[in-house]
């Protein structure tokens, strides 16, 4: 794919375009004790009274996969105004959708820049189905094991998960959300079949390439990295899994996303649209987005 090969500068404009965002600094001692707090996002003023509402909680913990820095993270989850009688499913374990962000964003990548609990609210008050939508701080490590020994993957099963289950979310139905770089771990996690319960997988703009070479050195240890990690020749895997891929038509990563897309074994929802590798974008894709993870977390 050498015409959607990307210089190294390029390449991390591309991926962290939008991202940075500020952290939350609620801390704990353990992923199991998590310290958090919980704020309800006012519905807007048209909304009737009896509307979903969306409550953002907040924590942190030290993680034994990246233990240099504390791992903050933000959970979304639906509440009730005026009873559990005006809106199907209350009372219930909500599944969770795991956003996974993009190189040089954290969890509040999807919160603060593409407001999501908005997203979710109309969702919500449309009748979509309830679901959580959590994030976690990954690092700029891609998603995988690294050979520092860093591994943002196994945070996610092994301690992030964990968490989530223990705060009531029902952790046996789940879903993938990630951007760029993040949609790169999302489509990486979905087919290494590692997430008992997943029930679809979604891609904002995935940073993924056919090959290892100039310009994603950042992403891979060395070829070999690649090679196991090489989510083109995963894509028999995705077979049986609900998948959603959108890309814009005037993103760089595009020919090389559109290549992949156009190897799957069964179709993808989504498609190509006008726009970039930018915020904008990915607001506009946002609202269909979390209408599919609704759809199949139901």
């Amino acid at each position: 794919m050498d015409e959607c090969a990307l210089s190294r500068r390029r390449f991390l404009q591309l991926a962290a375009a939008g991202l940075i965002a500020s952290g939350f600094s609620a801390c704990a001692s353990t992923p199991t004790l998590p310290s958090a707090r919980t704020t309800t996002t006012p519905s807007p003023a048209s909304t009737p009274a009896a509307a979903p509402r969306v409550a953002l909680s907040v924590g942190s913990f030290v993680s034994t996969f990246r233990p240099a820095e504390a791992t903050h993270w933000t959970v979304a989850t639906p509440v009730l105004a005026g009873g559990a009688e005006n809106f199907p499913g209350a009372g219930t374990r909500y599944p969770v959708a795991m956003f996974l962000h993009g190189l040089h964003g954290n969890n509040r990548t999807i919160f603060d820049t593409l407001q999501a609990q908005d997203v979710l609210q109309r969702h919500l008050a449309a009748g979509g189905t309830p679901f959580a939508l959590a994030s976690v701080d990954g690092g700029d490590w891609w998603w995988h094991k690294r050979s520092n020994g860093i591994d943002p993957q196994k945070m996610l099963l092994e301690e992030f998960l964990p968490l989530l289950q223990q705060r009531g979310l029902d952790t046996g139905r789940t879903a993938l959300l990630g951007l760029s770089m993040g949609g790169f771990g999302a489509l990486l996690l979905a087919s290494q079949r590692k997430l008992p319960g997943l029930r679809a997988v979604a891609a904002m703009s995935p940073a993924i390439w056919d090959h290892f070479g100039v310009g994603i050195d950042g992403a891979f240890d060395h070829a070999r990295d690649f090679a196991a990690n090489d989510v083109f020749a995963l894509r028999p895997k995705l077979a049986n899994l609900p998948k959603r891929i959108d890309c814009g038509t005037e993103d760089e990563l595009y020919p090389s996303v559109k290549d992949y897309v156009s190897g799957l074994n069964s179709p993808a929802e989504g498609g190509f649209q006008p726009g970039g590798h930018d915020a904008t974008y990915w607001r506009s894709i946002l609202p269909d987005m979390v209408s599919f993870l609704g759809q199949h977390l139901g």
